[in-house]
């Protein structure tokens, strides 16, 4: 079964914030920063460590 990344991803966070009840500001906090870091000098070395 292929599912696509943008689903499943969105499915996970869906049931995180239903299940656990993080705050809004927290969400908004991981959401901007892994924005910030995918666009930075770091995302070279975050590709590689994730691979």
């Amino acid at each position: 079964m292929d599912v696509p990344l943008w689903f499943a991803l969105l499915c996970v966070g869906v049931l995180g914030v239903k299940l656990i009840r993080p705050p809004w500001w927290l969400i908004a906090v991981l959401l901007l920063s892994g924005y910030l870091l995918a666009d930075s000098l770091l995302a070279p070395v975050i590709d590689t460590a994730v691979k």
